[in-house]
């Protein structure tokens, strides 16, 4: 039996060798083929020309975003961008059973910020620290109006064919102010807080209030009623508030409340904050009561019992984020993108998310020498290598104008690269395996390394893997296309958002939902040798001397 099993396993030893030695045999193959005359193998690298300029973006797409941002962002290159937000509100359900002579309690308004777990306190309750968040910690004017401008479903301009999109300069074209109702909550110092959202009830057996529930930081706020505003709203002081046609459907409702407009105010002067909400998590819940028995005490004086009931709302229907940049801002995208240089590319760079500015990169553009030494296209001289060369790598590396960048901490840890003709991700991004959803800023870093900072926690360099993408121009002709470097705060999203006249150009929602910036050296004969955009490819090519 022993002898038998020890059979067992060298014939299983020799199957393996044999398909390792098939798999190589195979490997061996695919390389001899695409390499003509192969017997030794050398590696080596070379360096490519390419030139990189500033673009600027015109008014992008906020609405349809899976996050919104609200607060005041000071960047200290660029200057204050102001991000307001305009959302639809619509009751979970239409089955409304408001009871006898309902009256509103209180409404709470409670959306969530993006955090994550860090600890514990000395109860063994979680702490929390707040993601995407940006800038300072100065505190802001915050206002939430009712808002009175329609925010319809699809494009009039279109026969109602396509939805309808709602750009960055909202407030430009529209003017929410104009359309401002009721004021159902303000506070002139408002800062988002990492404590977790703690909701109370009260005990009438211990006249105390008692904590039932407990979760993730949110911006949680009770909301003025002005007016019997809230009751109003649902028809409390009619003799049939459920039989309002109002109420019947989300399409009617809609039209009927047009829902709610965050603004924020900058009073201090200072550099105010900004923190990315997720409204798809959001809620209004109006708690109000409604009577359940009458009759009299043994004093013959009138008592009423009264039982607690509430509606919730989410945020499900259209939402826009305004971004309005301060005059600072304009003027240095407007006098960097007037002046570029499309031959040699640009002295400096600038990249900054929302209604901003971007990079484009043009590959293998230029001269360069051959195996002759003579100058001939970089691109010609490249493709002259299919059937020569292997590429085991292929990389762009950005530097960082640490002279001009003075954001430390805040500066981008990711950049996004893009196909601009067919607006999306080039190929290294969907074959990169290192994707993680719930830690989006270690996420594909194979194809878009985070920024490298120095000591003193200064950017460096972001660097890009683009081999397959390089690999698809040398063996299967595909076209060298101008490439384009966005900033993203989520490198996961790659949806697309349009650009307001521009119908050729796309950014990323992730791109859209990053208020922050930064510099980079360009192609520019100026810029030193060592920090201008490097475009290097590492390849094998036989030896037959």
């Amino acid at each position: 039996m022993k002898k038998t099993i020890n059979l067992y396993k060298t014939i299983a030893a020799v199957g393996c060798l044999l398909l390792t030695v098939v798999a190589c045999e195979k490997d061996f193959s695919t390389i001899e083929s695409e390499i003509e005359g192969i017997k030794d193998f050398t590696t080596a690298g070379k360096v490519f020309p390419s030139i990189m300029y500033d673009k600027k973006l015109e008014p992008v797409q906020t609405n349809g975003l899976p996050s919104n941002l609200l607060g005041i962002y000071f960047d200290k290159i660029y200057g204050r961008t102001t991000a307001n937000i305009v959302t639809q509100v619509v009751p979970s359900n239409f089955e409304f059973n408001f009871g006898e002579d309902p009256k509103v309690e209180s409404v709470y308004l409670s959306i969530p910020y993006y955090s994550r777990v860090d600890g514990s306190d000395s109860e063994g309750n979680n702490t929390y620290v707040l993601d995407s968040t940006f800038g300072s910690n100065d505190t802001y004017k915050l206002s939430v109006y009712q808002n009175n401008y329609f925010l319809r479903d699809f494009d009039p301009g279109t026969d109602l064919t396509e939805p309808q999109k709602f750009y960055s300069n909202a407030n430009e074209t529209i003017n929410f102010d104009n359309y401002t109702g009721e004021l159902l909550f303000e506070d002139d110092s408002y800062i988002p807080s990492n404590n977790p959202t703690i909701i109370t009830e009260y005990n009438e057996e211990t006249d105390t209030e008692e904590e039932i529930s407990r979760s993730a930081p949110s911006l949680r706020v009770q909301m003025f009623n002005p007016g019997d505003f809230w009751d109003n709203l649902f028809f409390f002081n009619t003799a049939s508030p459920g039989s309002q046609t109002e109420l019947s459907n989300a399409n009617n409702f809609k039209n009927y409340f047009r829902g709610l407009y965050f603004k924020v105010e900058d009073l201090s002067g200072g550099q105010g904050n900004m923190a990315m909400l997720d409204f798809s998590q959001g809620t209004i819940v109006v708690n109000y009561s409604s009577t359940i028995s009458t009759g009299f005490d043994d004093e013959g004086n009138p008592i009423e019992g009264r039982d607690e009931r509430k509606i919730t709302m989410n945020f499900s229907g259209n939402r826009l984020n305004t971004i309005e940049n301060s005059d600072s801002v304009k003027n240095l995208i407007n006098t960097a993108t007037s002046n570029t240089d499309t031959n040699n590319g640009d002295t400096n760079v600038y990249l900054k998310g929302g209604e901003g500015s971007f990079a484009v990169i043009d590959l293998f553009s230029g001269n360069m020498e051959d195996d002759e030494g003579v100058s001939v296209p970089a691109l010609d001289y490249f493709k002259g290598k299919k059937g020569k060369w292997l590429i085991n790598e292929a990389n762009l590396v950005l530097y960082v104008n640490q002279n001009e960048v003075n954001n430390s901490g805040q500066e981008p840890d990711r950049v996004i690269i893009y196909d601009l003709k067919n607006n999306t991700p080039i190929v290294d991004y969907f074959l990169d395996p290192t994707v993680s959803t719930t830690n989006p800023l270690y996420s594909r870093v194979n194809y878009s390394e985070k920024l490298k900072r120095d000591g003193n926690n200064k950017g460096l360099k972001y660097k890009f893997r683009l081999t397959e993408h390089i690999n698809n121009i040398l063996l299967r002709d595909s076209t060298n296309l101008k490439l384009g470097v966005f900033v993203t705060t989520n490198i996961n999203l790659t949806q697309n958002a349009s650009v307001l006249n521009v119908p050729d150009e796309k950014l990323s929602n992730g791109s859209v939902l990053s208020p922050r910036s930064t510099v980079l050296h360009g192609s520019n004969p100026s810029v030193p040798d060592t920090k201008k955009v490097k475009f290097e490819i590492f390849y094998t090519e036989p030896n037959n001397n």
